[in-house]
């Protein structure tokens, strides 16, 4: 099973792949990074950008499932609805391919990952880099977000 994580975002879109294995469970690592967006394109430009690299992204891969990263909690309204305008071009692009969306609170990610939920972002990251067998933390915190998402997926369905 194939599984894309998406740490939503305006300016930067975390995202990262992984292959469960059907018998042994093992998780793999496929591919990571981000998609960008700059501060001077209209955010209509941005969320184009995000819409057309995500759609690209899901064709190149085709993942059975996609677990994005729910908006829980908020400090600033501004990110808040530049982030929600994001996660909305985001669950249309995977909509469009038919794929199916896990959505996950930051909550469960860290649970899922470190077996705390009030974990702190570095002992996600080195939870991350250790339960894909990797030889350092993947950068930036973004993409780890991301890969934490699809591993909190890969723990919560069946194959």
């Amino acid at each position: 099973m194939i599984i894309l994580g998406i740490d939503p975002g305006t300016a930067i879109v975390g995202f990262g792949l992984i292959e469960k294995e059907n018998k042994s469970q093992k998780l793999k690592l496929i591919e990571y990074g981000c998609i960008k967006t700059s501060a001077k394109f209209s955010t209509a430009e941005r969320l184009k950008i995000i819409y057309e690299e995500l759609s690209s992204l899901l064709k190149k891969h085709k993942p059975d499932i996609v677990a994005v990263e729910d908006l829980f909690f908020f400090k600033n309204l501004k990110t808040a609805i530049n982030v929600s305008q994001a996660r909305g071009v985001i669950l249309l692009a995977i909509a469009e391919k038919n794929i199916v969306v896990a959505e996950f609170t930051p909550l469960q990610i860290k649970q899922a990952v470190a077996c705390y939920g009030r974990a702190e972002k570095l002992q996600v990251q080195k939870m991350v880099k250790t339960l894909l067998g990797l030889d350092e933390i993947p950068k930036p915190d973004d993409a780890a977000d991301a890969l934490a998402a699809a591993i909190c997926c890969a723990h919560s369905t069946r194959s």
